[in-house]
């Protein structure tokens, strides 16, 4: 079935292209340009008090809809920003001692991985990491590295940006968690809504990012943070939003909401969750679920992947595939091909009109609602000629 429908002014915009890069910037369905609308006349007809109006029925909707989607058991822990990168610094800021150790990874995306080199230049932290290589082996590597403690923070990513690889081992992380330490943070951008999520049994232990620019298909500015009760209770990186509710603090000092409204920031745009909110009411008049969307995406990721093994995509045969479609699992939404001329592929489809993306010598391809299976034809077609 084709969804095509639901995103004719993306679509329009460019007629002769084929976005294949759904992972990285996802076309934005049509009723995301009606939000955009709405945020400006709500904007103008409210004026001084639209922020009763955001705070009082978008950011609440916005919240229903993410725990919804996570399967978490209320919206107390739920707080928005502009961007992920915000939340690492509230999060890094509310550990009291210096330096924050912290285990990561070898592949996290590059908000954490620069700011963390940072912080170990500014000898406020010490970063361990454990690499990915070889995968098979990486989520009880990760774990075991986790359990012989010595660490503040712990974070991972849900789906790695890079490869596509799916860690699984959250429940055995969310164990270790305790507000003294260590804190547990789950990356998501690259699993919400991407792969179904219920974080129903981790809630109470784990911090959880992710935002819209990807598979919520909300564009930039929609991102959010779950913050589990008693962990950071003070931030020192700390907006004015963090004032408004259930205080708590000591005397004559900086006082602080109780919920995740402790991680609060301050004036932003909140247009994104206009964006955000129509696109998850247009899934529920569909009666699409993550489920289905990914179901549509594996579909035509094994069309594409069959015709790169079975050498019907040219150069690409000869290509590694880092996270083949393989059983029924959950699992990315694009398919990762390494070689060393990855780039140069990248830069000859962009010239004939077919957008993937690079990173390093790894060419990846999403897969989304508004393609079809006559997209993956002439995505073949096109990678043919490489």
């Amino acid at each position: 079935m084709s969804h095509k429908s639901l995103f004719s002014r993306a679509l329009a915009a460019a007629p002769g292209r084929l976005h294949f890069a759904a992972h990285s910037h996802h076309l934005w369905p049509d009723v995301s340009f009606e939000a955009q609308q709405q945020a400006w006349l709500d904007a103008n007809a409210h004026a001084d008090q639209k922020w009763d109006l955001v705070f009082g029925e978008v950011i609440p909707e916005a919240q229903a809809h993410v725990a919804a989607e996570l399967g978490l058991p209320t919206t107390d822990g739920l707080v928005f920003s502009s961007n992920t990168h915000d939340f690492l610094l509230r999060i890094f800021s509310a550990f009291e001692r210096r330096p924050v150790r912290i285990l990561a990874t070898d592949g996290e995306f590059h908000s954490f991985r620069r700011q963390a080199q940072r912080w170990e230049e500014a000898g406020l932290a010490v970063v361990t990491h454990v690499p990915l290589a070889p995968f098979d082996t990486f989520p009880d590597r990760f774990v075991q590295a986790a359990q012989a403690g010595g660490h503040d923070w712990i974070l991972v990513s849900q789906v790695f940006f890079r490869t596509g690889g799916l860690f699984d081992r959250i429940e055995a992380l969310a164990a270790l968690a305790r507000p003294e330490g260590p804190w547990i943070t789950l990356d998501g951008y690259h699993g919400f809504m991407a792969v179904p999520t219920d974080l129903s049994a981790v809630a109470d232990r784990v911090f959880y990012v992710a935002g819209g620019y990807k598979y919520a298909m909300a564009g930039e500015g929609a991102c959010f943070l779950h913050a589990p009760e008693g962990f950071g209770p003070r931030p020192a990186v700390t907006g004015w939003f963090a004032e408004f509710g259930d205080l708590e603090g000591p005397p004559g000092g900086v006082r602080y909401r109780r919920d995740g409204g402790r991680f609060w920031g301050a004036t932003f745009d909140c247009s994104a969750l206009y964006r955000f909110n129509a696109v998850r009411r247009m899934l529920q008049d569909q009666g699409l679920t993550t489920a289905d969307t990914a179901e549509h995406a594996r579909r035509l990721a094994t069309r594409f992947q069959a015709a790169v093994t079975d050498g019907q995509a040219g150069a690409l045969s000869q290509a590694e595939i880092l996270n083949p479609v393989e059983g029924e699992g959950p699992r990315a939404r694009f398919l990762a091909l390494r070689h060393p001329e990855a780039p140069a592929w990248r830069a000859r489809l962009l010239a004939a009109g077919v957008v993937s993306d690079v990173r390093d010598d790894v060419i990846r391809f999403g897969f989304g609602l508004y393609q079809d299976q006559e997209d993956v034809d002439r995505l073949i077609a096109a990678c043919r000629t490489l």
